[in-house]
């Protein structure tokens, strides 16, 4: 009788976490893509129905105060709940209030009521959505051993590139399908965006960070910590703005200068993309053009985004941020001009191969100073703010336009983002971009004793 020679083993390979990144990229296009798709739908969508540019201004003004609340609401799920069971929710909500669009048309008719009723609801959808998504970026980064600053260079890459499709891909569903049909597509975006963030680790959105959450869920659950009492959502959206305002503005200039130089980007850039070259391609009776305006700007984006990704630290970051802003003041000021379609075309590519760095290195310094406990309410206090500027910025273009024409109103916003650009060149908090002693770290944020 013989031993059986024992089964040579091979040794287990060291177990490798999976790389979140790519699936994240992946949600975030699609969910940018189905929203680039909308933005060049819906406001022409909304003028064909309308035939009023005011009426674009009134129903951004209308949404803006319950936006504004709430994106705060947004900030306090997500410094409250997983971020990532947030974004998948929201994205639901989100394909269902774009889904409703075209089957409201096809029952009833649409209206600037329904504008409102749908805009209020695709509103609970997005903006807590775009707070815990953005949430997740440092804990992406911080799992898959990646540099911050190269990935906001990455994704504004992505986000480049889907937009570059958008606005092209919009024009040839409005000529394929129809204006309020091609919206469909846009639900379906937002729909494939839930399914893949599905797919991410829980751990990933965990209030705690991931090596919290794995260690003990049971305490992660609730917040950051397991002590801390759940409190109903109006009183935590509260504390959430009052959080939010002293991280971003009280504790941090670099951190104040950055946001408002971000906000006036949101206000100028939206009110033309919104409103002044939407009325103007509508009142050349070519709509379909506004894609191809938008598509040149996102290519320019696309290409400075990679550019800024692979040589950051080739140049200074002071550098890299009087470039871009220079360059933007030239794009927008052709803008402003509002000359033939070939030159719209090259303002538009010039802006875009501006902005792209400093889209980046704006969302670098948000991410990087903001406090992981406080990521929540931070980010979503910005988000409302954002959206509440954006359609106050709309606004008072539309009356501009409906007063003095769109002319007017172009040259009105070359004019203020001339202002924001001397001043944004000059403040002492942004001339010493890469001096560490110029920009210690934030004050800690400390919450109040009674909410501890």
């Amino acid at each position: 009788m013989t031993l059986a020679s024992p089964k040579f083993r091979r040794p287990r390979k060291p177990y490798r976490p999976r790389k979140t990144a790519p699936c994240y990229l992946l949600s975030c296009a699609c969910s940018l893509l189905g929203n680039s798709v909308a933005g060049v739908i819906l406001p022409l969508v909304l003028l064909a129905t309308t035939g009023d540019a005011l009426a674009a201004g009134t129903l951004a003004l209308i949404c803006a105060v319950p936006q504004f609340v709430i994106g705060l609401i947004g900030g306090a799920l997500t410094d409250r709940f997983n971020r990532r069971n947030v974004s998948i929710v929201s994205d639901i909500l989100s394909a269902a209030s774009v889904a409703l669009l075209p089957v409201v048309d096809m029952v009833w008719g649409l209206s600037f009521g329904w504008f409102v009723a749908l805009g209020l609801l695709g509103a609970i959808g997005d903006i807590p959505g775009m707070t815990a998504r953005d949430s997740l970026v440092p804990a992406v980064c911080e799992r898959d051993g990646r540099s911050l600053q190269k990935f906001m260079g990455l994704t504004q890459s992505l986000d480049s590139l889907v937009v570059i499709v958008g606005p092209a891909l919009a024009a040839f569903l409005m000529g394929a399908a129809g204006s309020v049909n091609a919206l469909w597509f846009t639900a379906a975006m937002s729909l494939s965006a839930a399914l893949i963030t599905l797919t991410l680790p829980r751990s990933l959105g965990a209030v705690c960070g991931a090596a919290a959450y794995a260690a003990n869920p049971a305490a992660t659950r609730i917040g950051t910590a397991g002590t801390q009492p759940r409190r109903s959502l109006l009183p935590g959206a509260w504390n959430a703005l009052r959080d939010g305002v002293r991280v971003l503005f009280a504790s941090d200039t670099l951190l104040r200068s950055s946001m408002l130089i971000s906000f006036g980007v949101v206000m100028v850039m939206g009110s033309f993309q919104g409103l002044v070259l939407p009325v103007h391609f509508t009142a050349a009776n070519s709509p379909e053009l506004l894609g191809y305006v938008l598509s040149a700007m996102s290519a320019g984006m696309l290409a400075s985004s990679l550019g800024y990704a692979a040589l950051a630290h080739k140049l200074r970051r002071r550098t890299w941020y009087i470039l871009s802003l220079t360059g933007m003041a030239l794009g927008i000021l052709g803008l402003g001009l509002l000359p033939s379609l070939p030159l719209l075309i090259a303002s538009a590519l010039m802006l875009g191969l501006s902005a792209g760095p400093i889209s980046a290195l704006l969302g670098f310094f948000i991410f990087d100073r903001i406090p992981a406990e406080n990521r929540g309410s931070a980010l979503g206090t910005q988000n409302s703010l954002t959206l509440a500027a954006a359609p106050v910025a709309v606004f008072a273009t539309s009356l501009v336009v409906e007063g003095a024409g769109v002319s007017v109103a172009a040259l009105a916003l070359a004019g203020c983002w001339m202002l924001i650009t001397v001043w944004a060149l000059n403040t002492h908090s942004l001339k010493y971009l890469d001096d560490k002693e110029s920009h210690p770290d934030p004050i800690p944020f400390v919450p109040n004793a009674e909410r501890v």
